[in-house]
């Protein structure tokens, strides 16, 4: 009796080895990754020299079949048939490719320019769909984001506003912290903290009345500290503690609340070599004798080549970034947190979980580049 139930276990283990092998070769056969038969072949090798328990082997491996059919089958997702977006920062980069994007996925797409005469707004306004409108809509306007709510709000009806994403945002530059001026800290916390807080504040009554949800778009900077992002990454940082904290608050409403937190991609956020000049002109003139005598005129004109070699790293392919957030605002289940993007994941993990003293040495060298030194330390 004891060899028969040996053996029917014995088979039933083989049997699902073979079912999950055909589970795992399907989704090879649709473009899939290898990587789960991989994992299949070791966990049955191990099974098979570590378990002598039958039962136990049957056990594992039918966890092991349950785990593979639920990451491997496709998510359905909502759909887009009276669902409403407002965007933030459509003018150009992700929100511009975000607008257009979700626009042909057949969503109401209202796109916040911060000027409608602006190339970037034009160019929507004759490539969209008559689903697509865009508003003037500076987020540090108080008056606009009244108007542009009011709107909004005339053209859902009782259907709400399903998502709200909060992309607007400015770099500006990217200096040392001792250097950087007090107006450009102020229109980091303006633009990319205390604006998002505001529109999220009153386009919350849309968003509650369709169950919908909040996506925030903060940064790296906001999370790892990393040299010359002093000003934009206290305020993103700002961005990922509200949003943490609104997350918990309106869950009882039904309410999501998302943050995308990408790695490098080539946005108009590093901005143009004349925005660049300009500013490096106002720290010059606007730095102290003692600021000026440590650093040096030819440190504070290195920092442009900082951006440059930010910007010419970065990846053009925003793909990723707009997968993600389209998983965001249509997926049942949506993550609290995304990672889009080489590094994305990578340097969080590296800061959290590195002693402090080694995570400088590594990200230092990664953010401040080039042979420029300030005056006092060995510069010209």
């Amino acid at each position: 009796m004891e060899v028969n139930v040996e053996g029917c276990l014995g088979f039933l283990y083989y049997l699902l080895m073979v079912i999950c092998v055909g589970l795992l070769l399907l989704r090879v056969a649709v473009s899939r990754s290898a990587r789960w038969l991989v994992l299949l072949v070791i966990s049955g090798v191990m099974l098979s020299c570590l378990v002598h328990s039958s039962a136990l082997k049957v056990g594992l491996m039918s966890v092991l079949c349950s785990v593979i059919h639920y990451v491997g089958r496709e998510e359905v997702m909502l759909s887009t048939l009276d669902k409403a977006v407002l965007i933030t920062g459509c003018d150009s980069g992700f929100g511009h490719d975000l607008a257009r994007f979700l626009d042909g996925a057949g969503m109401r797409v209202f796109a916040g320019v911060l000027n409608e005469l602006s190339p970037g707004a034009l160019k929507l306004k004759k490539a969209a769909s008559p689903n697509l409108t865009v508003l003037q809509l500076d987020i540090t306007n108080s008056s606009q984001i009244t108007q542009a709510y009011q709107h909004v709000k005339s053209q859902t009806g009782k259907a709400g506003l399903w998502a709200l994403v909060n992309n607007a945002g400015v770099l500006e530059y990217v200096c040392d912290g001792e250097i950087q001026p007090i107006k450009m800290y102020k229109r980091h916390v303006d633009v990319n903290f205390i604006g998002s807080v505001e529109i999220t504040q009153v386009f919350l009554p849309l968003i509650r009345q369709s169950k919908g949800r909040i996506i925030s778009i903060s940064s790296l900077a906001g999370e790892v500290p990393l040299p010359g992002f002093a000003g934009y990454g206290a305020s993103k940082a700002a961005v990922i503690a509200y949003n943490g904290t609104i997350r918990q608050e309106l869950y009882r409403w039904g309410v999501r609340v998302i943050i995308i937190q990408p790695g490098a991609f080539k946005t108009n956020i590093f901005g143009s070599r004349e925005q660049w000049n300009s500013v490096q002109e106002d720290i010059l003139s606007g730095s102290s004798q003692e600021v000026m005598t440590s650093y040096g005129e030819e440190y504070i004109r290195s920092m442009q080549q900082r951006l440059a070699n930010m910007s010419s790293a970065s990846s053009s392919d925003t793909g990723p970034f707009l997968e993600d957030l389209k998983h965001a605002i249509l997926s049942p289940r949506p993550k609290h947190f995304y990672y889009p993007g080489a590094a994305a994941l990578a340097l969080p993990l590296l800061y959290r979980h590195c002693p402090t003293s080694l995570s400088d040495r590594i990200l230092s060298p990664m953010f401040m580049t080039g042979d420029a030194q300030p005056a006092q330390l060995g510069g010209s």
